[in-house]
């Protein structure tokens, strides 16, 4: 009877460890790759933003995100978001604000309590040939497409300061690297990104502050369902892999600038194009 309660009592353990073991597994697989991190994405109710929202989800980040005009959008997103089981919030603030800036981050901080990734994707495009292109529209786009990187990251400067860690994402363009005729305004935003992240990974880069930049190519997003499908044709034949990207695509490259993965990774530009600029 001893001998049998032994082997009963050895099979029950070993049962135990197994089933432990399994449980284990499926939370680290559960926990995903960002798993407690507090992230702050700007321009998230649509496109590649709203892409970057739901992979950082996905991962297991708490994610709060900004929108202005697209209200209705911002909503349906924290909703939706909302069922994968992380904290997620929405905020409509204007990014191209400064006092709104300061505001929408102090918001952030006491609402989940630290801020560990901000990545800073706002962004408009106001494309004409430079003889047609107003003042106007030379200055919005540089207020929302530059302007806003410098105050997201102003702004959230002293918390990854206190923090002693941080990783700062900033979406520019290849266009910010190569130039498009019809885009001078778009493309001198980019590039001022560019310059700016290289600039802050060196400024930071002591205090385990990492910066850097991801510059897209054509990416298939509700912006490019309105071209001309034979222009983008040509876009495509001219592209490597011989297809646009998807926003999900970029929200990996996102996910991977975020994550542990890329500790030894600051004042990089990771061009996301399919081997556009190759």
């Amino acid at each position: 009877m001893k001998s049998n309660t032994k082997v009963i009592s050895f099979a029950n353990s070993q049962l135990y460890l197994l089933l432990n073991s399994k449980f284990i597994l499926l939370t680290l697989l559960k926990m995903g790759l960002l798993s407690g991190k507090n992230v702050l994405i700007t321009g998230a109710s649509r496109g590649i933003g709203r892409a970057m929202a739901e992979r950082f989800a996905e991962e297991g980040a708490n994610v709060g995100f900004t929108y202005l005009s697209s209200v209705e959008k911002g909503e349906a997103l924290q909703k939706e978001l909302s069922e994968k089981g992380t904290t997620i919030k929405g905020y409509r603030s204007d990014a191209s604000d400064f006092k709104a800036a300061e505001e929408l981050v102090g918001n952030f901080v006491k609402d989940f309590g630290s801020l560990d990734v901000l990545v800073n994707n706002a962004g408009i495009t106001r494309d004409n040939l430079l003889m047609r292109m107003s003042e106007d529209q030379w200055d919005e786009v540089m207020r929302v497409n530059l302007k806003s990187v410098f105050n997201l990251v102003k702004a959230s400067t002293r918390t990854f300061l206190k923090q002693k860690q941080g990783s700062i994402i900033n979406v520019t363009s290849v266009v910010g690297i190569k130039g498009n005729a019809g885009q001078a305004n778009y493309a001198a935003s980019k590039a001022g990104i560019i310059g700016f992240t290289k600039s802050i990974a060196l400024e930071l880069g002591s205090r385990n502050i990492r910066c850097n930049a991801i510059a897209p190519g054509f990416i298939e997003t509700e912006m490019t369902e309105q071209l001309d499908e034979k222009m983008v044709a040509e876009w495509k034949n001219a592209i490597p892999l011989r297809r646009a990207g998807s926003s999900r695509e970029v929200a990996d490259v996102t996910v991977f600038l975020a994550s542990d993965y890329s500790k030894y990774v600051t004042g990089q530009v990771l061009q996301v194009d399919g081997g556009m600029l190759t």
